[in-house]
């Protein structure tokens, strides 16, 4: 399968102007033969907009904007990664992403568990246990958003649970460059999995993005990486080398779980 994987800077506030930007990627990014398209967190509504805005522009996960994003997937032929405010069934605010397939359906909406200081706490409730794993063309897939992946636990979970693929939308700022150059690959690596990190470059009020968006290997090799400036990656990802990996360094087979489950002596 082919990814691609945008980068660029916030329009916050403006859903409508999202909507019409995704459509052009998911364009471009079908004519270079890609089968899915990941956007960074909270693409449709930007990053940095305060509590009153995301209150106001929080959907559910069937909203309006789900039924646009799902049209564009669906008359582009490829499945799309989004980030957005997600007004619960409970009427909580969740931070969130979201799987379309490329016929329109939702397979899985993730809901970010690990809020990252007081700019996510003051917006956003955590998301509960629930961190689904879906397969998408022949490819099992698992979601986490920004500040979940500096967690190894997570990642492994989804690894453990079969997890291929996971998929990464973030707006990881300044001074936290370390993580895009670092922390991804070893994820990947630790994990033997693909994973697809789409940051926003730029900058969101007092924020100033990192950029360095990339899609790494399941041996941490960086297939695709971005700059600081506006970038449509791709890359192609192979199934075989993920089994290929798994069989060459066994860290999810050797894994001793019982020793991290376990009491303390």
């Amino acid at each position: 399968m082919r990814i691609a994987l945008y980068q660029g800077s916030p329009q916050p506030l403006d859903i409508r102007g999202n909507l019409e930007r995704l459509e052009e990627q998911a364009q471009f990014a079908a004519v270079q033969g890609a089968g899915l398209l990941v956007c960074p967190e909270m693409y449709l509504s930007g990053y940095n907009i305060g509590r009153e805005e995301v209150l106001r522009l929080a959907e559910p996960a069937d909203g309006p904007a789900a039924r646009a994003v799902a049209s564009i997937a669906r008359g582009n032929g490829i499945a799309i990664v989004y980030g957005y405010p997600e007004r619960g069934e409970d009427e909580r605010i969740y931070n969130s992403v979201q799987l379309i397939d490329a016929r329109g359906n939702r397979l899985a909406n993730y809901r970010k568990t690990h809020l990252f200081g007081e700019l996510d706490r003051a917006m956003f409730s955590p998301g509960g246990n629930h961190f689904p794993v879906v397969e998408l063309n022949g490819w099992k897939v698992g979601m986490l958003i920004c500040y979940d992946i500096e967690f190894p636990e997570n990642a492994r979970r989804l690894a453990c649970d079969g997890a291929e693929l996971i998929l990464v939308p973030t707006a990881n700022m300044e001074p936290f460059d370390f993580i895009c150059q670092v922390t991804v690959r070893s994820r990947a690596h630790e994990n033997q999995c693909y994973l697809v990190y789409a940051n926003y470059c730029g900058a969101e009020g007092e924020i100033e993005y990192c950029g360095h968006s990339s899609i790494i290997g399941p041996d941490g090799s960086i297939l695709a990486m971005g700059g600081r400036d506006k970038v449509l990656l791709l890359a192609d990802i192979d199934l075989q080398k993920v089994a290929n990996g798994r069989a060459s360094t066994p860290y999810l087979q050797d894994l001793r779980a019982e020793l991290h489950s376990a009491p303390r002596d």
